[in-house]
Order: C-alpha cells, then structure tokens, then sequence
C-alpha cells in the first residue's frame, strides 16, 4: 500500500479500509515515522483474535530499547486477523511499514470513525511538527 491511500492516527497507526464479504474491514499498522521514532525494536504484543478494541484505546504494545509505547486502535471494532509473522520479525515493520509489516485487520462498527483521522497530508504536517 501507499502511504497515501491510508488514514493516520495522531498516534502514528495508519488505517487502510477495504470490502470484504460485504463488510468494512480496515487492515491498521504503524507508521514508518513511528517506527523511526522508536528505533531497535525488540518486542510486540498484538491482541488476539476475537477482540473488540475501541477507537483510542491500546490494543497492544511495541517496545524498543528505549521504550515501551502502547498501540493503538484507530477504529472500533472486532479484530479478524492477527499478522502473527510480525512479532517474529519486527524488522518487517522497518522494511515495509505500510504493506507486509500490517498489524490487526478489524471489522469495523463504525465507518465515520475513518473520516476523524488524518489523510497523508496533514499526517505529514503533524509530523513536521513534532520535529521529522
């Protein structure tokens, strides 16, 4: 995927919406800025199957060598899929942020949480601003 056919969160998860059988699944990940950010990683925990996760909340963790930093849920819903090969090798998320380094896909409850978060653009910008 390409960066610009994805939704930020303020916390650097990005959202990718799609159909799926007749619903609204968003694929969610962590921006390459974020990742950056962090630096060295060294473990992740992502929720299980099954889980509902709220729009904000933490849904699991990404820790580095420097710090441990909640992830969070850009939308709410249902988590479908869980890219397990992930917290094996956290290097993909280095390597392609935005396309195999995916985290959750969710089933969404709500379609307008998508239109809250940011396009590429003003993402970029609130990166600026936080000094990248």
């Amino acid at each position: 995927m390409k960066p610009e056919q994805l939704r930020f969160a303020k916390t650097h998860e990005w959202a990718f919406v799609e159909d799926s059988q007749g619903q609204k699944i968003a694929t969610v990940g962590v921006s390459s800025f974020a990742v950056e950010a962090l630096t060295d990683l060294v473990f992740m925990q992502l929720p299980e199957v099954g889980k509902q996760v709220k729009s904000g909340q933490a849904m699991g963790e990404i820790e580095s060598v420097k710090a441990v930093s909640d992830l969070y849920s850009p939308v709410s819903g249902k988590v479908v899929a869980v890219n397990t090969e992930l917290t094996n090798h956290l290097e993909t998320l280095s390597t392609d942020p935005y396309g195999a380094g995916w985290m959750v896909k969710i089933q969404l409850e709500d379609l307008k949480q998508v239109d809250s978060l940011m396009d590429y653009a003003t993402y970029q910008a609130q990166c600026a601003e936080e000094g990248h």
